[in-house]
């Protein structure tokens, strides 16, 4: 069930829906695209739709042109909206929505048209792969191309690197807050290694590890925000895992599924905590119940022909089609530099929160 899909300019990898109360319909998409020859130049861009399910609509307003992006995140609260960005420049940017030209003071994605650059910081020469908010919004965990982690702090509009460190061996592909501790940060990397850092030391120290597991480079970790104990992990290896965590020393469980492709971004359902979508690179999208120890594909999503990276839910309440309420997914992949917006097919039993 098809709501509408945009073609981009740009290779097409991350897709964030706003969490904020007066901003879910709007959706921040991001691309990279390499630029080879003698100097090759990694050039990007941030785009902003606006998504109306129920009508089909999906508007573009606003366009940004940036450096090579990796990584988007919202920030989840605040008083206003900022994105943050994790480029190939070295670089963790913030951008606020920017009110826009009818100067109306009631809010909503009509008056806030355009991103403005707040503040930004050169976290490194290497690449800035992946971000994370911590639960309080003033601080941001950053992965880097060569190995280590950045965490860096926000206030008065000015961000800071707090600390740095060696945290493996190749790319940090993700860099976690824990959302219930967050002096926890976890991280996955192409070396293969699962780990957790302890930020009340300066550098972190590390909690735990886990380097057997993962047959192939750790992609993506989502914590549960709901159970405390629950976090998931996607690798290249095709596989999804949940992870026990409430021994800080050790996971004390883990199980798996496969999903056919290597699982590249997991999206837990903001008020469905069951629900997980997670794009699979080769293999398409695919919406996953999570219920304890147990996983199993509700359904697949292959309208995407190329690599299947951005995936996020809309926030707010489902909507109605066919008389059945269905969550809203935004899905985009690289190559064919296309972004979907869209509902799942099939009746679900969903229990929200």
């Amino acid at each position: 069930m098809e709501i509408g899909h945009c073609y981009l300019e740009g290779n097409v990898d991350a897709v964030e829906f706003c969490p904020h109360e007066l901003f879910h319909q709007v959706l921040a998409v991001s691309t990279y695209t390499l630029q080879e020859g003698d100097q090759p130049n990694r050039c990007g861009s941030i785009s902003l739709f606006s998504v109306d399910a129920d009508s089909n609509q999906l508007d573009m307003f606003h366009q940004v042109e940036t450096s090579g992006i990796f990584d988007i995140k919202w920030n989840s609260v605040g008083a206003s909206p900022l994105l943050a960005q994790a480029d190939a420049s070295g670089h963790l940017r913030l951008h606020s929505l920017g009110s826009g030209s009818n100067g109306s003071e009631n809010g909503g994605a009509s008056d806030f048209e355009v991103l403005k650059e707040v503040c930004g910081e050169m976290v490194s020469s290497s690449m800035c792969l992946c971000l994370d908010w911590n639960p309080s919004a003033t601080s941001i965990t950053v992965g880097l191309s060569d190995g280590s982690i950045s965490v860096l702090t926000l206030a008065e509009s000015q961000l800071k690197i707090q600390q740095s460190w060696e945290a493996h061996e190749y790319e940090v592909w993700a860099a976690n807050f824990d959302t219930q501790q967050p002096n926890l940060v976890y991280t996955g990397s192409d070396d293969c290694k699962f780990c957790c850092w302890d930020l009340r030391e300066n550098p972190s120290n590390l909690a735990f590890q886990n380097t057997k597991t993962h047959q192939m480079g750790v992609c993506c970790i989502t914590k549960d925000r709901t159970d405390p104990n629950v976090l998931l992990t996607g690798s290249y290896d095709e596989h999804l895992r949940i992870w026990d965590v409430r021994s800080i020393s050790k996971p004390v469980n883990e199980s798996s599924i496969c999903l056919g492709g290597g699982v590249w971004r997991l999206k837990q359902h903001p008020s469905i905590p069951s629900l997980v979508l997670a794009a699979c690179m080769h293999n398409g999208f695919a919406v996953v119940r999570v219920e304890g120890e147990k996983a199993e594909v509700l359904e697949t999503y292959s309208n995407h022909k190329s690599l299947a990276y951005g995936a996020d839910w809309q926030r707010g309440p489902l909507r109605k089609k066919d008389g059945i309420e269905r969550p809203v997914a935004a899905t985009c992949s690289f190559y064919d530099r296309l972004v979907r917006v869209w509902l799942p097919e099939k009746e679900m039993v969903l229990n929200t929160m």
